[in-house]
């Protein structure tokens, strides 16, 4: 069973130094992928200590020194990751590769919506900037756009007043679900698929329709996820990249042939086929999905091949019964 990174820090000597190891491990282009994505993690949950400890800080700029890096898929990973921390001293990092428009849209999109779950009031202006924006890439503008009424919902009454069932899950999303009188899933299903509605309150509709697949042998869960599925059909790129992401989170049986089907088109854009990798990849302890997922570690698409690399490492990781996806104590200690 994985240790935390607060066990391990403990029971190699130095906290910081376990720090210092890691971001040598995560910013080294020479480091395997896969071992960069769980030093990430293991950062990730230093980072996110409550109360914030000696080690908190040098844990973020751990995590931020890594946006040198050439690949977009690691630098989108950072960026989610330092959007969970519930810290604002990761602002800056986030606002520099939001701004920057030399970097990959990918990356940019994430940081937007990290900004969005760490409820930044003072980004605002730049978001809503942005998303007005008609030069900016799609992918940046609708991320702004969520992330603008994400963090107006949070400081608005209804944030006090609705009534939203305890979710499953620790994540911060970049919508809540919608309230409890709102969660029939033809209802739910109505509001997903409706591209007439905000993007927020469509993400609204599809986080609802995740929690109604926790636990999964609830009787509302494969219908449930039969319903997020057709999301995929959504011309926005985004709202496709996060049905799979939620199929991530959910690790369901059911969600594989949407998935498989999604990694296999080649007409997709990266960042979906991506998402969907990973997502497989939290379901490799399943019959046959490591199969799916080696078919593509020679992908045209970089983005892809690391994605698989990655998804790979985790379907070990399901199938070893691990509990955290950090690096083993036994490497930092090594």
């Amino acid at each position: 069973m994985a240790t935390s990174a607060t066990s391990t820090a403990q029971n190699t000597g130095d906290s910081r130094d376990s720090v210092q190891y890691l971001r040598k491990i995560l910013t080294s282009e020479s480091s395997p992928l896969a071992q960069r994505f769980r030093a990430l993690f293991s950062l990730k949950h230093v980072a996110s200590e409550k109360p914030p400890t000696a080690e908190t800080l040098p844990a973020i700029e751990a995590i931020a020194a890594a946006f040198s890096s050439p690949s977009a898929l690691l630098k989108h990973e950072l960026a989610y990751c330092l959007g969970q921390t519930r810290n604002l001293d990761t602002v800056p990092h986030l606002r520099k590769v939001l701004e920057d428009r030399h970097e990959d849209a990918m990356c940019r999109h994430e940081a937007a919506e990290a900004l969005g779950a760490l409820g930044d009031a003072g980004s605002l202006d730049l978001l809503q900037r942005l998303r007005d924006d008609n030069s900016e890439e799609e992918v940046v503008r609708e991320t702004c756009d969520i992330a603008v009424d994400r963090i107006s919902w949070e400081t608005s009454k209804a944030s006090e007043t609705e009534k939203l069932k305890p979710s499953d899950f620790t994540s911060i999303d970049p919508a809540p679900p919608l309230p409890l009188a709102e969660r029939s899933i033809p209802e739910l299903k109505q509001t997903l698929l409706d591209s007439s509605l905000p993007l927020f309150k469509r993400y609204r509709a599809m986080f609802a329709l995740r929690d109604l697949c926790s636990p999964p042998d609830l009787p509302t869960a494969v219908p449930a996820i039969q319903a997020l599925a057709e999301g995929f059909q959504d011309r926005s790129a985004l709202f496709r990249h996060e049905i799979a992401f939620v199929f991530g989170q959910l690790s369901h049986p059911a969600s594989i042939p949407s998935l498989t089907a999604t990694l296999s088109n080649k007409e997709e854009v990266g960042m979906v086929r991506h998402e969907a990798a990973e997502a497989l990849g939290s379901l490799g302890a399943e019959e046959g999905v490591e199969e799916i997922l080696k078919q593509f570690l020679k992908d045209p698409e970089q983005v892809v091949r690391d994605s698989i690399i990655v998804a790979l490492d985790m379907a070990e990781h399901e199938k070893s019964g691990e509990q955290e996806y950090i690096l083993s104590e036994q490497a930092v200690a090594a």
